[in-house]
């Protein structure tokens, strides 16, 4: 496919001067794949230059490749009961551990999981990683991110939930977590009060964490320091502002390595410096639930509801 087959969309809204550092004045935020139900978790692998991502209602991991465009990757992806059932069923957010193995957040599963099967020839063949807290199941893990040191942090609300509510019958734990597993297994609640923790990700140095609130009555992202198994020194990194017509809410995120943020939520893409000033936004009429930054970090690949989007951000 070439390269200059594709549609653009979106709007870069430029709301400082340093974003000119970030994203060049021609850049352009390009629609590479469609026809999702509800796209997630993206992952650029650069050894195999393609992009996987989540189709969480299908219960689907597809893959994108400039040579062959989008393909199915993995089926079953977050759901493996022969029960039928609906809802957000599927894999939401996509990481890879320390070792190179695909980890997943399993929505119909209600865990934290990986993949037992090489990158380059996936099965939907699961090792569990963690899916209780002191006896109790997981809502749904929702987004994930693997520390250094081989410690996973990821968050559990209960959109994986057939109801996707707190009173839902099947919800065990009674608050929406923030957890992490450390290196020896052992499972660590680190927040309980987040209503709907959705995105999260370290900043360089791994001594911060920021975690997105995915709720349209707190529409912010939350900072804290990370002390051994505890958060400390929480606050608010940024509030959003939901006007008419705005579509998403707080949701994934991807932190560079000058620890410049990335965040989707009402509206598009946020870009924040990181003292969490807003420098600008790619503006976009879906809702933004995620995005994973290109090796080199000069592209950005959006998730953006019902299509794929890749955002080359500068050359």
């Amino acid at each position: 496919m070439a390269q200059n087959s594709y549609k653009t969309t979106g709007i870069v809204e430029r709301l400082d001067p340093a974003i000119d550092k970030i994203i060049s004045k021609d850049a352009k935020a390009e629609i590479i794949a469609e026809g999702f139900d509800w796209s997630e978790g993206p992952l650029w692998i650069e050894k195999y230059q393609m992009l996987i991502f989540s189709d969480v209602p299908t219960n689907t991991i597809y893959k994108w490749t400039e040579a062959r465009g989008k393909e199915i990757y993995l089926k079953p992806s977050g759901y493996t009961g022969t029960t039928e059932r609906g809802g957000e069923m599927g894999s939401n957010g996509l990481t890879l551990d320390n070792s190179g193995n695909l980890v997943l957040c399993q929505h119909g599963d209600r865990r934290m999981a990986k993949m037992d099967a090489a990158l380059d020839h996936p099965q939907p063949k699961f090792i569990s990683i963690a899916d209780k807290y002191q006896g109790k199941r997981f809502s749904s893990p929702n987004d994930a991110i693997v520390s250094s040191g081989g410690e996973l942090f990821f968050t559990d609300p209960p959109y994986g939930l057939t109801t996707q509510a707190d009173n839902d019958p099947a919800k065990e734990i009674p608050w929406n977590g923030v957890y992490k597993v450390r290196a020896d297994g052992e499972v660590i609640l680190l927040a309980d009060f987040i209503t709907r923790p959705n995105g999260i990700a370290l900043f360089p140095g791994e001594k911060k964490l920021l975690v997105a609130n995915s709720d349209p009555n707190t529409p912010v992202w939350y900072q804290f320091d990370v002390d051994g198994d505890k958060l400390t020194n929480e606050k608010i990194f940024y509030r959003s502002v939901i006007e008419k017509g705005m579509k998403g809410l707080p949701d994934g995120l991807k932190i560079d390595k000058q620890g410049n943020v990335f965040a989707t939520g009402p509206g598009g893409v946020y870009i924040l410096d990181k003292e969490g000033k807003l420098l600008g936004m790619l503006k976009c009429e879906e809702a933004t639930s995620n995005c994973s930054f290109s090796d080199d970090e000069k592209t950005l690949y959006i998730t953006n509801d019902m299509y794929v989007l890749r955002f080359k951000m500068r050359d």
